[in-house]
């Protein structure tokens, strides 16, 4: 089986929103700074029109490329990862502070 290949936006924007969200709710159970709920909240909107402007815009490539390499269909499936991952944060969140 070969190597999964993604695009160069969906990695990207994929590893980004991950490491952003990751590192204020890191930073916020440090801190325990009120200003990082807020923060995190605005992140979150933003993240999410980013990710689906985004993904919107790979599943677009997917359904138009005629070739045999289908990367942006990969990288579909990597945006749409951050989903559960931002309601497992929201869970952690809850349970923890």
């Amino acid at each position: 089986m070969g190597k999964i290949k993604f695009s160069l936006l969906g990695k990207k924007a994929f590893l980004i929103s991950f490491l952003i969200g990751t590192s204020l709710l890191l930073l916020f159970w440090i801190t325990e700074a009120d200003f990082l709920i807020i923060l995190g909240f605005y992140y979150v909107v933003i993240a999410a029109v980013a990710n689906l402007l985004i993904t919107l815009y790979e599943l677009m490539e997917y359904l138009s490329d005629i070739s045999e390499k289908k990367c942006s269909g990969n990288s579909v499936l990597l945006l749409l990862l951050n989903i559960p991952i931002a309601f497992l944060y929201l869970i952690l969140f809850f349970n923890f502070c």
